[in-house]
């Protein structure tokens, strides 16, 4: 886990550098993402290159592991036809390709635990991969929310102090000027009727005191062409009535 550790390091550093710059969020993520899957190339291929030495190093030790089964049977063939020298020289031969094919399965041994090696390194950073898009994806989204949240809040934090607040002060303004004007046209308007409606209304008092004091006039002249009898009964009715009464002891004497 080494060499991940070390990718993973540097991306985080990268990521940390480019997030210090305020660059864009969206931007920052996309190139974490894009670094990591060429880390990902590199390591592919340097699996590619490490299988491909280890099959050709299986290769190399067969072959010499073959040649080396080759020697043995001519030291057999020169022992048989009585040549111990050719036969020892054919054994060292063995012993040297045979030296070799053990070097070579050393070797298969340490690039077979490199290979593994590099194959889970390959499988997590697929998985960090797939893990970080996914996470990409989500910070965006999150990034995009904030961002529309702050010009939202940038927005009602301009409402009030800038121009397009004032227009609407000084609309309100003229709209209130303009409905204390109609009010004022609409008290006018109101006391111009009343004073006609007074003016009928006291017109019709005087003409009521105009009738009364004709009537009045009128019962006095028509007392006054009656006899004072009359005239007295129609004026005082009480005058009458004692009148009556003093009638009433004198003819009774």
């Amino acid at each position: 886990m080494g060499l991940i550790d070390r990718i993973l390091r540097v991306i985080r550093a990268n990521i940390n550098s480019l997030v210090g710059k305020a660059e864009d969020p969206e931007k920052v993520l996309e190139q974490a993402v894009d670094d990591m899957q060429q880390d990902l190339i590199q390591l592919r291929q340097a699996v590619a290159q490490a299988i491909a030495t280890q099959k050709r190093t299986e290769r190399q030790a067969s072959q010499a592991q073959s040649t080396a089964d080759e020697w043995y049977n001519r030291a057999q063939l020169a022992l048989s036809k009585g040549d111990e020298n050719l036969a020892r020289e054919a054994l060292t031969r063995r012993k040297s390709y045979q030296e070799t094919a053990k070097a070579m399965q050393g070797q298969l041994s340490q690039q077979s635990s490199v290979v593994s090696k590099l194959k889970e390194n390959m499988r997590t950073l697929e998985s960090k991969i797939s893990e970080a898009r996914t996470q990409k994806d989500l910070y965006i989204a999150r990034a995009r929310s904030a961002q529309a949240s702050q010009k939202i809040q940038e927005m009602l934090g301009n409402v009030g102090t800038g121009s397009a607040m004032s227009a609407f002060e000084k609309m309100e303004e003229k709209v209130m000027q303009l409905e204390a004007q109609s009010e004022a046209l609409e008290d006018l308007g109101s006391n111009e009727l009343e004073k006609k409606f007074a003016a009928l209304e006291g017109g019709n008092d005087i003409d009521a005191e105009l009738a009364a004091l004709k009537a009045n006039m009128t019962t006095g002249s028509e007392a006054a062409k009656l006899p004072p009898s009359q005239a007295s009964s129609v004026t005082n009715p009480e005058i009458e009535a004692e009148l009556e009464k003093l009638r009433s002891q004198s003819d009774r004497s």
